[in-house]
């Protein structure tokens, strides 16, 4: 087993007014050469987006982008000619392929909206875009671990075009749980949501992330109530 850590305070900052985020990678005005993804996963960002704000239509192409709500409303339009609100506890998965363009802006004029934005590189260039929402009510199964996208195309989680998956966990206070790696070869990134855990004979707090491969299997132990991404990526 090897592992890279992530310290939440070696993430970097981005603050614009209107949104505040915190990059796991290189990311836009941000640049740190020796943080330019894990594996496959090129954006892991942490985003909070004022009320009525947002991003202006951009364009996209040959990745695979994937929006998961913490809290409030984030209001989706792209160019295929969806038009959708996805909320609290639920992930969107997009397809870029080809080409696409689309705009995302919070839809509450009040609150706010924070969410995860994660991108990761298909595994062929060029496909037909397409775009997936789904609700998983993940707060609330506790001492699980549960997949919300996935490569393998299933009705109970989000297709992304790649070997990797996303799944989230929750677990009590002094329960564990094992995450068996779905591909063979793959690396995972834990990415802490809420509370503290023990991964690869390290302790994780809030926000803190570990990179973890050459290994088929991963032991999560939670010294609080916890919640936590993890992310299966092929390393190459």
């Amino acid at each position: 087993m090897k592992k890279i850590l992530h310290p939440q305070n070696e993430r970097g900052i981005g603050e614009f007014g209107w949104l505040h985020t915190r990059y796991s990678f290189s990311f836009n005005r941000w640049y740190n050469p020796e943080k330019l993804g894990f594996g496959l996963l090129r954006v892991l960002n942490d985003d909070t987006i004022e009320a009525g704000e947002g991003f202006g239509t951009h364009p996209h192409d040959n990745m695979e982008i994937v929006t998961i709500i913490l809290d409030g409303e984030l209001e989706h339009k792209d160019s295929m000619g969806n038009g959708s609100v996805i909320r609290k506890g639920e992930i969107q998965a997009m397809s870029a392929g080809t080409g696409i363009r689309h705009s995302e802006f919070n839809h509450s004029s009040d609150n706010s909206c924070s969410l995860f934005q994660l991108w990761i590189f298909p595994k062929e260039e060029n496909i037909s875009p397409r775009y997936g929402q789904m609700s998983f009510p993940w707060k609330e199964q506790r001492n699980k671990i549960i997949t919300v996208a996935s490569g393998d195309k299933s009705n109970d989680t989000i297709y992304i075009h790649q070997d990797a998956a996303i799944s989230i966990g929750n677990l009590n206070t002094g329960s564990n749980s094992e995450y068996k790696v779905k591909w063979a070869g793959n690396g995972v990134f834990i990415f802490v949501i809420e509370g503290s855990i023990e991964a690869a004979d390290e302790i994780l707090e809030r926000r803190d992330a570990v990179g973890i491969y050459e290994t088929d299997s991963i032991f999560i132990k939670a010294h609080k109530d916890s919640s936590f991404l993890i992310i299966e990526v092929p390393m190459k």
